[in-house]
């Protein structure tokens, strides 16, 4: 089974185990409006004292927050909710159960568990994004389009691996949730450009907690902000962590027990 048909069947018995309790749906878009209604506010009380922020025009500050939920949204459905069900397993010594399927381990556990009505986060960030982009109009270009794919693949990569690292953690400590609370914290403050933040911060949201590849970094290629540099920078940093993580992931396995032990 390839890799590919395999993600798609345990996104598809995610989703059908997640259809069950269809009454979430409701609660994620209350939550989900709620957030988005906050962020948006947020925005027009900055922009009714001030033309820019930090050199970010409104236009691109909304590309910036549809982004925001975009990336958030897709990490809450597949990649966060597995990776606190890996921590779980790794406790319980349910691992097991993963580690003697005849496929990638790795893969297995990084898309476990799936919470379906996460995807509104992902619908609404797309239908801010497409409005910031009709605003926007004809300064996004063909290069544009190219960087802001590429950065936000980089991103996407960066962020998994940041949090594949934490996860295998577990293998040492018994509970490191609390590390991915924090992780929340931090990415909640990437609702604005890391660039208007104190020098200590914005070091902290782009070198300890990748926040900065995942949202500033794509919404600047966006908006024709990002230099080359910083896009090689990202793409090599994507590249490192993800072997990184590999690596990490590998020892984690051969400190596990299992339940027998």
């Amino acid at each position: 089974m390839s890799n590919l048909r395999l993600l798609w069947v345990f996104f598809r018995l995610g989703a059908l185990n997640e259809l069950a309790y269809r009454a979430n749906f409701f609660v994620q878009f209350i939550q989900s409006s709620l957030g988005l209604a906050t962020a948006l506010i947020g925005l027009a009380v900055v922009f009714a004292h001030t033309a820019t922020l930090g050199g970010w025009r409104s236009t691109e500050l909304l590309a910036l927050v549809g982004i925001y939920f975009v990336v958030g949204g897709s990490l809450n459905v597949v990649i966060k909710p597995s990776m606190q069900q890996l921590m779980e397993d790794v406790r319980l010594g349910t691992l097991d159960f993963t580690l003697t399927k005849p496929a990638d381990a790795q893969l297995l556990v990084s898309v476990k568990q799936v919470e379906l009505w996460e995807l509104v986060d992902v619908v609404l960030g797309i239908g801010v994004l497409a409005v910031a982009l009709v605003q926007l109009g004809a300064g996004i270009g063909i290069a544009e389009a190219i960087g802001f794919v590429l950065a936000l693949a980089c991103g996407a990569a960066i962020v998994y691996s940041f949090l594949l690292i934490l996860t295998t953690l577990s293998f040492w400590v018994v509970r490191v949730t609390n590390i991915l609370v924090v992780f929340q914290a931090m990415y909640e403050a990437g609702r604005w450009p890391v660039g208007i933040y104190p020098t200590w911060l914005r070091l902290s949201l782009t070198f300890i907690v990748p926040v900065a590849f995942a949202i500033t970094v794509p919404a600047e290629a966006l908006v024709g902000r990002l230099d080359l540099t910083t896009l090689l920078g990202a793409v090599g940093l994507a590249l490192a962590l993800l072997a990184v993580s590999r690596w990490f992931w590998t020892i984690g396995i051969r400190r596990y027990s299992g339940a027998s032990a």
